[in-house]
């Protein structure tokens, strides 16, 4: 008879025996009625063999299936019989046939990695050959091919084996990354497709604990990044200036044109605020302190061109370094950028800067080469510069206008805007004022008399009064608008600025505003926006903020020091571009805090958290309110009020500086030479001369022995003749004893120092 345990192993292997055909199930009467179920004899019969035995343990000859096809009729005296005698050679066959089956298990476990790759491999030939030999088929449904089963058993290890082995895509690590905040261990371990271990490894060599939900500093996670192999991209002007598209596809076949909004860019002091007045025929530049602009301004300016009035809306952007942010708001909204440029300075930081945030919005520059009516004024090498940066004249083959002006003496000002209507007309701007207004925030802040107040710069359809609006995450209703000249107005139209009054709270400058239908959807917006808002800021304070020299730590064991601030400023945009700046101090040895940053005037309650944490408030271009200067006399605060910047910035450095311990440097006093030794007792007198400066009595000293240094200390005894004396100078001789040297020879060099204190400065 044939083996099925075998051909199962063989099935299990991939492999045919071609030699050992098919049998059919033999039954061992003829065909009949099925037998009854209380009958259960012994039966020899090859189908009892195919039913898959539990691993490990031997099937029972009473377990074995019953397949008999025989008439009810009870069987002979002689079958019986012969049943009989067949039973014990059948049990004796089992019993080593499981043997077989055990260790035909073990065969199974060995190849079944085999047997699972000819699974998945469903062409494969060595299977389709093996399942061309099925077993031979029970008629009973309990009774299934042992290959039935082991197909059944592999088929369920085979899909987590197919996942197993599927190739994971093999994903490059980035060389670079773009840092412009915050950004905490696990989030900074995903940008470099590294393990946060590997960050945490690092900031634990130089001394940081961290965990993988903690906060770490800007300035660390860039350090982190370099220690990492990684390059930083500096790309935060860039993503501010990124130009947001408001025109929607349902707008396409409402669109008129619109006034060009011309952002004015350029260095600090080449002369922006001084253009724009001269075009807006105002005196706008008096009222800025110290000629520089403090935050953006809109302006609009009425233009004859072509026999028609056509307006032009104006932003005047800061200069000053610490304004990034505010520029990059500037370029992000605007359609055409006036490049100013001072033709006696030549190309500067911030107009390098300005040229990128032009060319991240995608929107032309127009070059104003300004005071070209000063004598040591060079257009040309303005000209010659600018062509290193991509900005070609147009005189000189270029596509890049050009227009040399004079602010002050009002030169070439009319060409300078008939360029800019020219540019325009060939941007094709376009709007639908027939729509619900959207449109950019670009500057907010909080005034005492009217509430929060925020400059809104309508970019496509018309915002009236009443309109419900969400601007970031802040709801609103228009109360009035308010035009640059100081009047109201009831709408305004696309490319209009305007103040708008009615907003629940101050928003973010920069922030997209939009007007809703009703109110209720443009609440669960501006309350999902909050909520966010919220859930961000309180894992931001949940999450302590880490340095790289543990600052908390340090305070605590007295290694760093702390300067506590309390900012007030204008607007929102000036608290910005401080914080930018104050980040840049140094802080390794002296930490800035800063308790609370806002827009708006120095109130009693920052006096008293200024008064509880030992900070200094500073206001910028702020008033005080009423009670709040006599509260800061009366805890004893320093309120101190800026409206430059530069100011502040120096004011605060000067103030961590003063916090730093004073270094110890060595002063030079003088030299002397030895020239010959006395005995005194047990000790040793040394007859010197002074060959430079003065020999000071307690002053240090340094005993020179040719190279070497053989001794460090103090003078302890300075005679001159046999007469103590407090020093002697310059071309004197006289005698040098010291308590714990002796062993003077002549030609000894003694150098004279003193040790002072000097102010040490962030710098050092």
């Amino acid at each position: 008879m044939r083996k099925p345990v075998k051909d199962a192993v063989l099935i299990e292997r991939g492999i045919t025996a071609p030699h050992e055909p098919p049998h059919p199930i033999r039954a061992l009467t003829p065909p009949a009625r099925p037998a009854r179920p209380e009958s259960k004899p012994v039966v020899r019969g090859e189908s009892q063999l195919d039913a898959p035995p539990e691993r490990g343990i031997a099937p029972a000859a009473s377990d074995l299936p019953i397949l008999l096809d025989k008439p009810t009729a009870k069987p002979s005296k002689r079958l019986k019989s012969r049943k009989e005698e067949e039973v014990d050679p059948l049990e004796n066959k089992e019993k080593a046939r499981t043997t077989k089956v055990k260790r035909s298990l073990r065969l199974i476990e060995d190849e079944e990695e085999d047997l699972l790759d000819l699974l998945d491999d469903q062409d494969s030939p060595e299977l389709s050959l093996s399942l061309a030999r099925p077993a031979a088929q029970p008629k009973s449904p309990a009774a299934k091919p042992i290959s039935g089963s082991i197909q059944l058993r592999s088929a369920k290890k085979a899909a987590p084996r197919h996942s197993r082995q599927t190739a994971e895509p093999v994903v490059d690590k980035p060389t670079s990354v773009a840092l412009n905040a915050d950004v905490t261990v696990q989030e900074l371990a995903a940008r470099l497709m590294v393990s946060e271990t590997e960050i945490i490894r690092n900031l634990f060599m130089k001394g940081t604990m961290v965990s993988i939900t903690q906060t770490l500093d800007l300035e660390i996670a860039k350090t982190v990044v370099r220690d990492l192999g990684y390059e930083i991209e500096e790309q935060e002007t860039v993503e501010l200036a990124r130009k947001t598209e408001m025109i929607d596809l349902g707008d396409l076949d409402y669109l008129h044109r619109r006034p060009p909004v011309v952002t004015i860019m350029g260095h600090v002091d080449h002369g922006k605020t001084t253009l724009l007045d001269a075009i807006r025929k105002s005196k706008v530049a008096q009222g800025e302190a110290g000629g520089i602009t403090q935050h953006i301004g809109a302006y609009h300016v009425d233009v004859n061109h072509g026999g028609q009035k056509q307006q032009i809306v104006f932003l005047d952007t800061p200069g000053h370094e610490a304004f990034t942010a505010m520029r990059a708001r500037g370029a992000k909204v605007t359609d055409v950028a006036i490049l100013v440029v001072a033709a006696d300075d030549g190309v500067q930081p911030q107009t390098i800067e300005a040229i990128s945030h032009a060319r991240a919005a995608k929107v032309p520059i127009i070059v104003a080469i300004n005071k070209v009516d000063k004598l040591d004024s060079q257009p040309d090498r303005i000209r010659q510069e600018l062509t290193e940066f991509g900005l070609v004249a147009e005189e000189w083959g270029g596509d890049t206008i050009m227009v040399p002006v004079s602010a002050l003496k009002g030169t070439n000002l009319d060409l300078l805007l008939e360029m800019i209507l020219l540019v325009s007309e060939v941007e094709d701007l376009q709007a639908n004022p027939d729509r619900p207004a959207k449109g950019t925030i670009i500057e907010a802040h909080l005034d005492k008399a009217r509430g929060p107040v925020a400059t809104f710069l309508v970019q496509n359809g018309s915002l009236r009064v009443g309109d419900v609006f969400v601007a970031g995450a802040v709801l609103g209703r228009v109360r009035a608008l308010i035009d640059d000249r100081g009047d109201r107005v009831e709408v305004a139209g696309p490319s209009f600025a305007v103040e708008v009054l009615g907003l629940s709270d101050v928003p973010a400058a920069g922030d997209e505003f939009e007007v809703f239908p009703d109110e209720r959807q443009a609440r669960v917006l501006a309350d999902q926006r909050l909520s966010e808002q919220r859930q961000l800021r309180l894992q931001t304070m949940g999450s302590r903020r880490v340095t790289l020299g543990t600052l908390s730590e340090k305070a605590q064991e007295g290694d760093l020091k702390e300067l506590n601030l309390v900012l007030k400023a204008d607007v929102q945009g000036s608290v910005e571009a401080i914080l930018s700046a104050l980040k840049q101090l140094p802080q390794n040895e002296v930490q800035l805090r800063v308790l609370l940053s806002a827009p708006g005037e120095i109130s009693e309650n920052d006096v008293s958290l200024a008064a509880a944490s030992d900070a200094v408030v500073l206001g910028f271009n702020s008033s005080l309110a009423p009670g709040a200067r006599q509260a800061a006399d009366n805890l004893g605060v320093d309120v101190r009020d800026y409206n430059i910047i530069y100011k502040l910035l120096e004011d605060v450095q000067g103030a961590m500086e003063g916090l730093l311990d004073p270094e110890m440097v060595e002063e030079h006093l003088g030299q002397a030479e030895v020239r010959a030794t006395f005995p005194i007792g047990k000790g040793m007198v040394a007859g010197c001369y002074v060959q430079s400066g003065k020999l000071q009595r307690n002053c240090h000293v340094r005993i020179r022995r040719g190279r070497e240094i053989i001794y460090q200390g103090i003078l302890d005894s300075l005679k001159r003749m046999k007469d103590d004396a407090k020093e002697v100078a310059t071309g004197f001789e006289c005698g040098v004893s010291l308590d714990r040297f002796h062993n003077w020879q002549t030609g000894d060099l003694i150098e004279a120092y003193k040790m002072v204190s000097k102010r040490r400065t962030l710098s050092a």
